[in-house]
């Protein structure tokens, strides 16, 4: 809103209104703006919270020896990582960009799905939540929604980047494709001058290859949210976790936005050229705000958790701000650490069952998903039970797990960056 009414005033010559068109004055004060709400609307929620009641009403002790004392720490912590995420993006951003009213609608979509899961087990005494096939299906329609959104808006273009080979044959120019138009491609890691095509991939679909690659962007779409969100979730376990892991990711993130709605930048980095995907920038850095205001209260020990209110709508954000700049497939570096917990709690539920089959009680780790493993003492395993890996038998205490998790976090952050030039 204040970017419509600064604009505005610009035609009039007023001082400085001239400034609000600049993206990085907009982005860095949505993150100031972002950081103080969550600090300053933190506190008062929390003790709102308290005075409620909605707190952490159960911890099992055989995962999380210092868990009991967490009991009564409010929860939903969530609603304070929305709502500073989205007065800034409304004030600063433009409303009319289609990128915008996408992030918007899934921060809004996953918010209202997670806060039902915690209504559930905060006021109904429901450890298991909202049912598992009811929040698959929340998460499955707003990767729906915005996969279709992507493929029938006209708002959605891209310049594809266009790779040229100088007379001498030793120096490579990138430029892009004169008019933006609708494109079905998307960045692949670690491959020069090349872009996956998903329509390519359909090509033994004939005629119809253009209409199957669509639908496989649907498909992917829905996959890449409902898979991030859920990694998220489950990298939820300890304090300042998963906060600290997704603002090192949304730091990243917003990076790619910058440099693909840049049109030099990203012919310097031989990627396609995003028109109007600055908007994403303004909400990143909004969301990365949010976030590290919101570790304020979050960190070890914890004053307040987010509860699926905030892991689904932070994995949300992640797989949809990905999917729009066209670099999912950048995900799986950048979201080593939410893949690999995915991963451990799959792989221990597959290598369980296999051993139920046969009679045999056994495990792949000692706790999944696989941060929970670390801080698990040998004393606490099922002496019936057979674990495949064992390590570490010295438990870590909870912070140390957490910043070594963010230690590796940002590494991945910065090898998804630099693998744009390393093609």
């Amino acid at each position: 809103m204040l970017y419509y009414l600064f604009r505005f005033l610009e035609q009039f010559g007023i001082s400085g209104s001239g400034m609000w068109g600049y993206i990085s004055f907009r982005a860095l004060l949505a993150l100031i703006l972002s950081l103080v709400i969550s600090t300053w609307f933190g506190e008062r929620f929390i003790k709102y919270l308290k005075s409620k009641q909605i707190t952490e009403t159960q911890r099992d002790a055989s995962i999380d020896p210092f868990g009991v004392k967490k009991i009564g720490v409010p929860s939903m912590g969530g609603i304070i990582l929305i709502v500073a995420i989205l007065i800034p993006v409304l004030l600063l951003g433009r409303l009319r960009n289609i990128y915008l009213i996408l992030m918007i609608v899934t921060t809004l979509w996953l918010g209202f799905l997670g806060g039902m899961d915690d209504f559930i087990k905060i006021f109904r005494r429901n450890k298991e939540g909202l049912k598992g096939k009811y929040k698959i299906v929340g998460q499955v329609s707003i990767g729906l929604i915005v996969g279709l959104v992507l493929w029938a808006s006209p708002d959605v273009k891209m310049n594809e980047n266009l790779t040229l080979e100088r007379q001498n044959g030793q120096e490579m120019v990138v430029s892009h494709s004169a008019e933006a138009e609708k494109s079905l491609k998307t960045t692949i890691p670690f491959v020069k001058n090349h872009n996956l095509d998903y329509s390519q991939i359909m090509s033994f679909c004939g005629k119809y290859k253009t209409a199957a690659g669509w639908i496989l962007f649907v498909i992917m779409t829905i996959f890449v949210v409902t898979a991030v969100s859920n990694g998220a979730n489950l990298n939820d376990g300890m304090d300042g976790m998963c906060a600290g892991n997704s603002a090192i990711i949304g730091v990243a993130l917003g990076i790619l936005a910058y440099v693909s709605s840049h049109i030099e930048f990203a012919a310097y980095l031989n990627i396609m050229y995003i028109p109007d995907s600055q908007e994403l920038v303004v909400f990143m850095c909004a969301f990365v705000g949010a976030l590290i205001g919101f570790l304020w209260y979050n960190a070890y020990p914890a004053q307040v958790f987010m509860g699926d209110t905030g892991s689904l709508t932070i994995g949300g954000i992640i797989g949809v701000g990905a999917i729009i700049i066209h670099k999912e497939l950048l995900l799986p570096i950048l979201c080593g650490v939410f893949f690999v917990e995915s991963l451990s709690v799959i792989c221990q539920v597959w290598y369980y069952k296999i051993g139920k089959h046969k009679g045999v009680k056994q495990r792949i780790f000692k706790r999944t998903p696989i941060h929970d493993n670390f801080r698990v003492t040998d004393e606490q395993l099922d002496p019936e039970c057979k674990y495949l890996i064992k390590a570490p038998h010295a438990p870590k205490h909870e912070s140390k797990i957490t910043i070594r998790f963010w230690i590796v976090t940002i590494i991945l952050a910065a090898l998804t960056i630099i693998t744009l030039k390393i093609r």
